[in-house]
């Protein structure tokens, strides 16, 4: 028999992680076993303060750290010295962490290409970073230049395993979950995390990374942690059915509202279907009559009629 897959799962920062009022990645570091470090990609934080996020978690946690977009999207992978300084800064900050990852995120308009690859194997081979590993989301639709390029040089092809898989696997999977909604407007039903970790285990990788970017990424990551643990999943309200509904839109709907109009401002959300089913609110919703609704009340006499 092989050795166990190891997985790390966790979140894009833990900046919406709060106790009170505010965030902190120390109780973050007791509920998960990783966290990737978005900040990094907008500034240059103090190294005193990125020391101090070493401290707070616990020896085994996994820091990865996204690249500053000095790097990926005003620079680009060229041997140009903008372009050294920026990764040396970002090397310094995996340093700190004792973080294996850095997190390279390109734009879609950034397209390796015969023309430019060159400039991108300088600048990866000229590289003496010991041993962190590139993770590359790749925006652009893949090629065989930067498949070639990832391939030369161990880099990880990081994808949404929700929506398509890898170009190529390695002894490392990296996934950024974003979803299937608006940007990252989105939850996971109990059926997508699942086929997230069937996708996972096909990678045969030894080592899993699952980031949920979501907009309840934590809730999304401690179920899929829970579904690991047990098989089963945690529920997402304290109720079941039309109940667990009216808790989901009593959070922030609008009234009043039309069909289509719940379908885009809450078919997103998961709701307790029954004691061994979520889905997504968008399934129950589409059953509803075609029309506006006044009230909240209104939307429930309407399910209790469907479900």
């Amino acid at each position: 028999m092989g050795s166990a897959v190891e997985y790390l799962v966790g979140t894009g920062g833990w900046g919406y992680f709060k106790v009170g009022n505010k965030p902190s990645l120390e109780t973050y570091s007791q509920l998960f076993d990783f966290v990737e470090v978005n900040c990094t990609f907008y500034q240059y934080p103090r190294m005193e303060l990125v020391e101090r996020w070493r401290r707070v978690v616990p020896p085994k946690f996994t820091f990865s750290v996204r690249c500053h977009q000095d790097l990926t999207h005003k620079f680009g992978l060229r041997p140009i010295d903008q372009a050294y300084e920026a990764i040396y800064r970002m090397s310094a900050y995996c340093n700190a962490l004792r973080s294996p990852y850095l997190i390279l995120e390109t734009p879609a308009s950034y397209v390796i290409s015969q023309e430019n690859v060159g400039e991108a194997w300088d600048f990866f081979s000229s590289l003496s970073l010991k041993n962190l590993r590139f993770v590359w989301e790749y925006r652009a639709p893949i090629n065989l230049n930067v498949i070639d390029l990832m391939r030369d040089f161990n880099i990880v092809h990081c994808v949404d395993l929700s929506k398509e898989k890898a170009a190529f696997n390695l002894d490392v999977t990296y996934s950024r979950l974003f979803g299937r909604g608006q940007h990252n407007l989105y939850q996971f039903s109990d059926d997508e995390l699942a086929e997230i970790d069937q996708n996972a285990q096909e990678t045969n990788s030894k080592t899993v990374i699952l980031c949920y970017h979501s907009a309840r990424m934590h809730t999304d990551a401690s179920r899929f942690k829970r579904y690991k643990d047990t098989g089963k999943f945690l529920p997402v309200t304290d109720f079941v059915g039309v109940d667990s509904a009216r808790a989901i839109l009593a959070e922030d709907t609008q009234f009043p509202i039309s069909k289509s109009g719940l379908e885009i401002d809450q078919g997103w959300k998961v709701i307790d279907l029954s004691l061994d089913r979520r889905v997504h609110l968008s399934e129950v919703i589409e059953k509803l009559p075609d029309k506006t609704y006044s009230k909240l009340e209104d939307v429930i006499e309407e399910l209790r009629a469907v479900l």
